[in-house]
């Protein structure tokens, strides 16, 4: 079962960043809208400034891990973007698991556990 599909296409990325409440933390940006489907869509965002392709590629997979770790405890339906802060750069995978989780929480896309 699929739970989620990748933003791709830059017209749904300037969507999301027109029409979607943000958040910021230390490491990331955080864009949510509601796209009325039963996935959630995950787009990810880094520019140039946070380093060449493999910083950038390497922000990526963190990103895309830790997202696919918790992904069954964030609410469906949802186009979501991460965009990458100058110190995300030197972040391991633990900070940003947990600066994207502190985000989803600030956004209140996730079920929290007690």
């Amino acid at each position: 079962m699929e739970f989620s599909t990748s933003l791709k296409k830059n017209e749904d990325f300037r969507f999301v960043y027109r029409n979607g409440r943000v958040k910021a933390n230390y490491y990331l940006v955080m864009y949510v809208v509601e796209n009325n489907q039963a996935v959630n869509r995950l787009g990810i965002s880094a520019s140039k400034k946070i380093g060449n392709s493999v910083v950038r590629h390497h922000f990526y997979r963190l990103v895309r891990e830790s997202y696919r770790l918790h992904e069954k405890i964030f609410n469906s339906g949802l186009d979501i973007v991460v965009v990458a802060k100058k110190n995300a750069a030197d972040a391991n995978f633990r900070d940003i698991e947990s600066a994207l989780l502190h985000l989803a929480k600030l956004h209140r896309i996730v079920e929290c556990r007690k």
